[in-house]
């Protein structure tokens, strides 16, 4: 039996996952999917031509994928200019009431089991230096990180992507089959590729695979079932 060293166990036996990315995909795939499922079947639903279907799916493939990434790109700069307000806060702070913040620092430690003279040791360490000061009040008190804009690039381009590849899921049945088995096809692609993603999400985080993925496809299913039924109301007759 092949021994496993630590090195090996840390990195490829039990690896932290890449939590932040495996949700920006999840995010995209699954809100794609279901938005253009919902077009596609909102608009079969409405009239039989499937031309009508396929440029309605399309448009909303494209335009969706263009707008998540966009919105990730946005959220994702808006973190990071709350991120600097708070640090030009926090350097104020340091600078006029040093001593409200160094007490700051020690509650932070005494809490964590430091006490006595290795506690004020502590304390004198971190707030001789005021940038190591006001990184670990972001840390530790705000519970906040920078984000860079490479940062911010890279969720704009993971959400866009995954958000197109998953709007492109339930069009495929419309290429090769008609009318109602289309449709059928495309519920059937979206209800396993949901599933599959959420079977994902719990392999990445915490949770049952089945529960997961059983969730996520009955959000997903339901959804565009509403927009199935408005369809059906708005019949092109």
């Amino acid at each position: 039996m092949k021994t496993v060293t630590e090195q090996d166990y840390h990195d490829r036996v039990d690896p932290h996952r890449q939590g932040a990315r495996s949700a920006e995909i999840i995010l995209g795939a699954q809100d794609g999917l279901v938005n253009v499922l919902g077009v596609v079947l909102g608009v079969a639903a409405a009239t039989s031509n499937g031309a009508i279907v396929l440029a309605a799916g399309a448009a909303a493939a494209i335009a969706e994928s263009a707008s998540m990434a966009a919105v990730a790109f946005t959220s994702s700069r808006a973190q990071a200019h709350y991120y600097d307000a708070e640090v030009a806060r926090e350097r104020r702070h340091v600078q006029h009431s040093a001593s409200i913040e160094r007490e700051e620092v020690r509650a932070l430690y005494a809490a964590k089991g430091f006490s006595g003279e290795l506690l004020e040791r502590i304390v004198a360490h971190i707030t001789k230096d005021p940038e190591v000061w006001v990184a670990l009040m972001m840390a530790e008190e705000h519970q906040l990180a920078p984000v860079p804009l490479r940062r911010s690039l890279a969720a704009a381009v993971i959400v866009g992507v995954a958000s197109l590849v998953g709007s492109l899921i339930p069009l495929g049945p419309f290429l090769v089959l008609d009318g109602r088995a289309a449709v059928v096809g495309a519920v059937a692609v979206a209800a396993l590729a949901l599933f599959a993603l959420g079977a994902v999400k719990a392999r990445n985080t915490v949770g049952s695979t089945l529960r997961e993925g059983l969730t996520l496809m009955a959000i997903g299913l339901v959804t565009s079932a509403l927009a199935w039924a408005v369809g059906l109301w708005l019949e092109v007759k």
